[in-house]
């Protein structure tokens, strides 16, 4: 069954969500869509009142609704029903989802909205699994460490994965007894609206999950607000330093950034099966058209093994079909505005003129409609010291680097800013074990790259790209704060 659909035959509606209720306020901010460059609903930027009324709004939920005081099974059965109605709505947000972002609509309905909904069943099945400590002291005293909620969240999602970060962002801080306020990108700013209206339908208090929309001040604005006790981040690395200093002007609160990377794909002289590293590289690369945060954009490969590995990856990306999200078949979708268009161009003009070299791709695809569509390309001799090298393209750009000694292979890896995550591919089992030891990043798969299909697995960089994990157990307990209970009751 074909899931092709008119794009014109689509509702998108922008708006504050506060107290349950849609709010409209604030100036207009044009919004396109990605695949054609038409022009969307307008975005009402939130001010500084709309933040307030939202913080506020979720501070009296958190304290008033009963939430934070409800059983964790009964917070948890919300969290339930919310995924079986998002389920229900599937087709709906999946349209919406695909319309105004990057994302394919076989993609959005097979993959995004499942995991979306998976993550929710996940965290309200966590919900009555949190644990303190009874800590060991002298007799006639108890001493525990208790977990609490911190109380308003506030999240800011970037534009890449819109509904699945909506729900990474806002499920375990729910599932803990938080509330939050979410800020979805200016650039896909749509789902997290009907998504979060069906969390109140399905019983979360009004108020306690709140959208605010805007572009980077409402960000800021968000972050500054004294009733913000806790914040997750997800964006470039200059913007989440900007998000720290933001956050120590109204007191010390605590991050979770989530940031840029350059994540190498460190290929092993062992390795047997090239088809296979083949299709692992290429997707790393390619997938969303390189718009992933841990999209694997190094290629670190012996020199015997280069033309041949090159070739099959060059092969595969030759097959990927350039296209608008809402049309099946499409793998490769646009880059998000011809704003990020430009800087991809940018980038590779000045990459190229410090030496680097065009091995397949290298431009726009050509023939398209008004959507930014982006060649898969890549490169050869990328110098260190090049833009190339240095920074994220975040579009579906892979340079090749080539060693003969495979400690300097491995010495390659660790890029001077970025670590977020790394893959390797090895049959060694040796090295499987150990060399994720020796690779500074947050995240390092063997024999595969991308994140998995589950939810327990945390995620989360080191250095440039952050800190603080997302998902897992580790992503849940970032929500909580944890405090010392010291009882001297006598013998």
């Amino acid at each position: 069954m074909t899931s092709d659909f008119n794009p014109d035959s689509i509702t998108l509606v922008a708006a504050h969500l506060i107290d349950g209720k849609r709010v409209e306020a604030g100036e207009a901010l044009a919004v396109f869509r990605p695949s054609d460059g038409a022009e969307t609903a307008p975005l009402p930027m939130a001010d500084e009142t709309i933040i307030d009324r939202a913080v506020t709004s979720a501070h009296r939920a958190f304290t008033e609704s009963g939430w934070r005081q409800a059983t964790p099974l009964e917070r948890a059965a919300v969290l339930k029903r919310w995924a079986d109605l998002i389920d229900r709505d599937r087709e709906r947000i999946g349209r919406i989802e695909s319309v105004s972002s990057t994302r394919p609509i076989e993609d959005v309905l097979g993959r995004d909205l499942v995991r979306a909904t998976g993550a929710l069943r996940y965290f309200a099945e966590w919900a009555d699994k949190v644990e303190g400590q009874l800590l060991a002291g002298k007799a006639g005293t108890t001493s525990m460490a208790r977990p609490e909620p911190y109380g308003v969240v506030a999240s800011i999602a970037p534009f890449n994965f819109p509904a699945i970060n909506a729900i990474w962002k806002s499920a375990p801080a729910l599932a803990v007894g938080n509330a939050v306020v979410l800020k979805p990108s200016e650039m896909t700013p749509y789902s997290a609206l009907a998504i979060a209206e069906l969390a109140i339908e399905a019983g979360l208090p009004e108020g306690l999950f709140n959208i605010v929309q805007g572009a980077g001040i409402t960000g800021s604005l968000l972050v500054r607000h004294p009733l913000v006790r806790k914040i997750t981040f997800t964006g470039s690395s200059a913007t989440g330093a900007k998000v720290m200093a933001d956050a120590a002007m109204t007191g010390t609160k605590p991050l979770t950034l989530e940031l840029g990377g350059k994540s190498p794909q460190l290929v092993m002289k062992d390795v047997r099966d090239l088809d296979a590293v083949a299709t692992n590289i290429a997707n790393g690369f390619l997938a969303n058209s390189g718009q992933v945060c841990t999209a694997g954009t190094r290629l670190i490969t012996p020199v015997g093994m280069r033309d041949e590995l090159l070739e099959k990856v060059i092969a595969i990306a030759a097959g990927r079909r350039a296209g608008p999200t809402w049309q099946n078949g499409n793998t490769l979708p646009p880059i998000i505005s011809e704003k990020q268009a430009r800087r991809i161009d940018s980038m590779l003009a000045e990459t190229l003129s410090d030496g680097a070299e065009v091995v397949t791709g290298g431009g726009r695809v050509a023939a398209q409609n008004a959507g930014a569509y982006y060649q898969p390309t890549i490169l050869r001799n990328v110098p260190e010291t090049s833009v190339g090298f240095r920074e994220e393209f975040f579009g579906p750009v892979l340079s090749v680097f080539e060693y003969e000694d495979e400690e300097e292979g491995i010495a390659m890896t660790n890029h001077p800013s970025y670590a977020l995550a790394a893959s390797i591919y090895t049959d060694d089992l040796h090295k499987a074990m150990t060399l994720p030891d020796r690779i500074e990043a947050g995240t390092v798969w063997v024999n595969a790259h991308g994140r998995q299909p589950d939810y327990s697995t945390p995620q989360g960089g080191f250095n440039g790209s952050g800190f603080g994990k997302e998902m897992g157990r580790n992503g849940l307990e970032s929500f909580l704060r944890f405090k010392t209970v010291f009882l001297n009751h006598g013998e």
